[in-house]
């Protein structure tokens, strides 16, 4: 029987007039009758005047009620009347048939993220056009004019024709179509032909695939996961694809729907899938998401999907976060983020242990390697030492639902006895965990026992793992409640990669890998860890999970987080004598990488001041292993080679201060062993050739580059010597830190690090960090690492070489510098969206010779030449730079003097050396700052 769309009179609604359009589309065909492209082009314009308004609409109404699935909600509905009004146009004025055959009938359908009924602003729409048989020539026109129309407004149109037979063929063998077919939602057209896709697709594809569909769908997922980065707390995530996005939702949607048949998520409710408060959590967690990701998308005018730094701020204020002493706006917005991240876990976990219970398959283990040796036997069985747990499956479970009110310290025991026997934990019990975390109360925190467990997990195999799984659940912001307070913190800056918990968790999983050794990364670390006094163990450990705990506080995070240890150690089992390294190690937790990275270690004065921060050998051991394990959990490439070698070049000079050694022995001694390791090393020359170039290096360089590197530089200075270059530049890529590195061999100049920093800035590179040496023969040899701008080593190469011929250009005197810095600078795009308060500090107390000028302030090309230029104009020598960037700060030390070699005293001098600079710094400073 053939059948017709029914035409019902469109009704008035204050999302989309459809009356009206319809009415204005009747009267466009009626007045260009015979004209057909001139009535097609005519109506496009229409709907997408009207569609540009609508959106308007919509934004407006989002800025004023902030609820994101409801804009989505209005926009899929403005989207669908288009359609329908498309749909009409072309079956009433293009294509009419006034005899329709049974084959001139079809159904248009919205599939994938479209068929769910939400939509963001500038996302693609999916059509599915369903024919009864093969496709025909009137169902081709129609398609076409519907199509043709929507990419003239300017739509992104996902589209395919299919009869039901080859739907339900193709989607049995293709899981992408199998999903776009389990989301369709009918559009217009034929009803019944759209419901015999439904009734067909339930017999022929879903029935009895529901595991192949889940393992699919789970895989995908973690595919995905892998792609983007693992951890749901990247600081700069993907709102539809990261981990904890919307696509995990959908993820869940899908599964929950093709297994247990159902349409709305709230039907997984009466399927025992989620209770109510879960259920109000999924809610939860869709509405927020909905909202951050449609205000991207207004924001930005296109489907951008990554909550990057420059749109974090703007989706703060849209969303009305305010400031709060201690935390940014933006950064009490994305610890709200990532709190909604990790409620999305969880649901996923839950709906996975549902599924598992019921196809009962295998569950993974803490670490496989053991796995593989375990007895088999019964499925269930009591966890050994426990009557309390059972293993079910390879998993920690219950043995009966109240253990934890029948004994609150279970709620610790629990994760140290899956980590003792390698095992996982089950959801079932991980969320009866959650539910029952008003169990720890002040009396389970000061419980001795609980504290204990507490400590042998931290300081056991696997803790990184399991102290994950105690947060996620919120044990462990709730046992120790200034760890929950910087729970889904972010640090609003490009530094850091994770939030302030995950990176904490990070760091004791490094502590392990420290411990463990045999990583080259760590080689000192790992030395040292096995020398320290066994009762510091725990002191290290402990230290490690609390060092950035107090972040996000208006007092400064290391003094506030030595106050959180001295009242938590004594509860943890600490000695008052424990407590206080404890406290001092937080306090300090920032000395060493800092002095190791911006001060000269090869004056006397640097080493002698930190001796007497650091007192002991022993507590410089364990800030040494802190700082490796801190730096390390920042983020990848954060630590590298250099920084290793200066943390070992700053232990190894300050330690015979420590102990009272003759220090220039102990030194000599080193530079020694420094040379005869790259004797060794590198047996390419003759001796007498080695010799010569050996005495070309003054002592500090042979204690601070590390051996691969000498070894290149030996190479590199033969090779350009015997081909006659006065300036040389070799080329570097360090893959991990995302730097091109130039090391540079020049005839030493004062000018010299100012002409390669503005060569750089010319060509638009940013530098990151430089390494500057002079040979005892007067020549520079200079190592300035620079960001990345290509992905192509080739295309990197080449500019790296239009730096070089720029230095060799300004050397001859044939280029002005100023001049091409100054047209840079002119041409440079929009300012980062970060704030830097600009400081500069002058003084002489660390160092004996040279003035100390420290700046710091917001990073941006061209830096390091304005302020190694004004320093020069200020009639200053630089004797050493120090350069080094964390993220968006630059921090800048440079060791000077006056014209004649000598320290800058006067007071009036130093003040109008301290005015320039910050005059320097903030002269780009407004611009930097973003809109409020």
């Amino acid at each position: 029987m053939d059948s017709v769309v029914t035409e019902d009179r469109p009704q008035a609604d204050d999302r989309f007039d459809t009356a009206r359009i319809t009415a204005a589309i009747d009267a466009l065909a009626e007045k260009n009758a015979g004209r057909e492209d001139v009535f097609r082009s005519a109506m496009a314009q229409l709907l997408k005047a009207e569609m540009i308004a609508a959106r308007k609409v919509a934004q407006a109404v989002l800025l004023k009620d902030r609820h994101g699935r409801r804009c989505a909600e209005r926009l899929c509905f403005v989207q669908d009347e288009i359609i329908r009004i498309l749909y009409s146009a072309a079956t009433r004025h293009l294509y009419r048939s006034h005899v329709r055959s049974g084959e001139e009938r079809m159904s248009v359908v919205a599939t994938g993220g479209y068929g769910r009924g939400l939509m963001a602003p500038e996302s693609d729409i999916d059509l599915l056009f369903i024919l009864p048989y093969k496709q025909t020539a009137w169902g081709e026109q129609v398609a076409e004019a519907i199509l043709y129309c929507l990419w003239d407004m300017g739509l992104k149109v996902g589209h395919a024709t299919r009869s039901v037979d080859e739907s339900v063929r193709q989607a049995r063998g293709d899981m992408t179509i199998r999903t776009a077919i389990l989301e369709t939602r009918f559009l217009t057209g034929d009803q019944p032909l759209y419901d015999e896709l439904v009734a067909r697709f339930d017999k022929n594809v879903v029935q009895g695939t529901a595991a192949e569909f889940v393992t699919a769908k789970l895989a995908e997922r973690e595919e995905r996961h892998r792609r983007g980065g693992q951890s749901r707390y990247l600081v700069e995530p993907n709102v539809k694809d990261g981990k904890g996005g919307l696509r995990d939702l959908h993820t869940l949607f899908w599964i929950a729907k093709y297994v247990y048949r159902v349409r709305e998520t709230d039907e997984l409710v009466e399927r025992g899938v989620f209770d109510a408060q879960e259920y109000r959590t999924f809610r939860r967690c869709a509405d927020f998401l909905w909202s951050v990701r449609c205000n991207l998308h207004f924001v930005s005018g296109r489907a951008e999907e990554r909550l990057s730094f420059d749109m974090q701020r703007e989706i703060a204020v849209r969303l009305g976060y305010t400031s709060h002493p201690g935390m940014q706006d933006v950064e009490r917005f994305m610890k709200h983020y990532f709190l909604v991240a990790k409620d999305v876990g969880d649901l996923t976990a839950i709906l996975c242990a549902k599924l598992e219970d019921e196809q009962a398959k295998p569950a993974p283990v803490l670490s496989r390697v053991v796995a593989r040796f375990r007895p088999g036997g019964a499925k269930r069985r009591r966890v050994p030492d426990s009557d309390d747990f059972i293993i079910d499956n390879n998993r920690i479970n219950l043995a009966a639902p109240d253990i934890f009110k029948h004994d609150p310290v279970n709620l610790i025991r629990i994760f140290r006895l899956a980590q003792k026997n390698n095992l996982a934990f089950h959801p079932d019990a991980m969320r009866t965990v959650t539910r029952s975390l008003k169990l720890i109360n002040t009396g389970l925190r000061e419980n001795p026992e609980a504290n204990r467990l507490f400590m042998e997990i931290l300081t056991s195999d696997n803790a990184e793992t399991v102290l994950r799984r105690m947060n996620e659940t919120g044990v462990l912001g709730h046992f120790i409640r200034a760890f929950g307070k910087i729970v889904s913190m972010m640090q609003f800056n490009m530094y850091h990669h994770y939030t302030v918990d995950e990176h904490l968790i990070r760091c004791v999983g490094f502590l392990q890998d420290i411990e463990r050794g045999g990583n080259d990364e760590f080689t000192v670390a790992s030395d040292l860890m096995r020398k320290i006094r066994p009762e510091h163990r725990a002191v290290i450990y402990i230290t490690t999970l609390l060092h950035d705990i107090a972040k996000g506080r208006p007092e400064d995070h290391s003094i506030a987080g030595a106050k959180v240890a001295r009242r938590l150690c004594p509860r943890l089992g600490f000695n008052a004598a424990d407590t206080e390294t404890v406290a001092w190690l937080i306090e300090q937790h920032l000395t060493m990488s800092t002095v190791a990275q911006s001060r000269d270690l090869s004056d006397r004065k640097t080493i002698e001041n930190f001796a007497a921060v650091v007192q002991s050998v022993e507590q410089m051991k364990l800030l040494t292993i802190l700082t490796t394990a801190d730096i390390r959990g920042v983020g990848p490439g954060v630590w590298n080679g250099w920084k290793a070698q200066l943390l070992r070049t700053l232990y190894y000079e300050t330690e015979p201060v420590l102990t009272g050694g003759f220090s220039e022995v102990n030194r000599a001694q080193r530079i020694a062993v420094a040379q005869s390791e790259f004797r060794a090393a590198f047996t390419e020359w003759p001796e007498q050739e080695l010799n010569a170039y050996v005495a070309r290096h003054y002592p500090a360089y042979w204690l601070k580059v590390e051996l691969p590197r000498k070894i290149r530089h030996a190479r590199f200075l033969r090779a350009s010597e015997q081909a006659g270059h006065k300036l040389a530049i070799n080329v570097g890529f360090d893959e991990a830190r995302g730097v091109t590195e130039l090391t540079i061999l020049a005839t030493d100049h004062p000018w010299l690090l100012s002409i390669i920093a503005g060569a750089c800035a010319s060509a638009g590179a940013n530098i990151v960090d430089a390494q500057i040496y002079t040979t005892t023969d007067g020549r520079a040899l200079d190592t300035i690492a620079i960001s990345r701008e290509y992905d192509r080593d080739e295309d990197e190469g080449r500019r790296a070489t239009r730096i070089g011929e720029m230095i060799e250009q300004v050397l001859e005197g044939r280029l002005r510098l100023p001049e091409v810095v100054a047209r840079k600078a002119a041409a440079r795009g929009k300012a980062r969206p970060f704030v830097v308060e600009p400081e500069v500090t002058i003084n002489n107390q660390w160092s004996d010779r040279y003035t100390v000028i420290e700046v710091s302030g917001l990073d941006r090309p061209g830096l390091l030449y304005q302020l190694t230029t004004a320093i020069s104009k200020l009639n200053l020598n630089i004797a050493s730079a120090h350069v080094a960037t964390f993220g968006e700060r630059a921090r800048d030390v440079f060791y000077v003097t006056d014209l004649l070699g000598a320290q800058i005293t006067a007071p009036t001098r130093q003040a109008a050396i301290k005015s320039a600079l910050l005059h320097l710094l903030a002269s780009e400073d407004d611009a930097a700052k973003p809109a409020a």
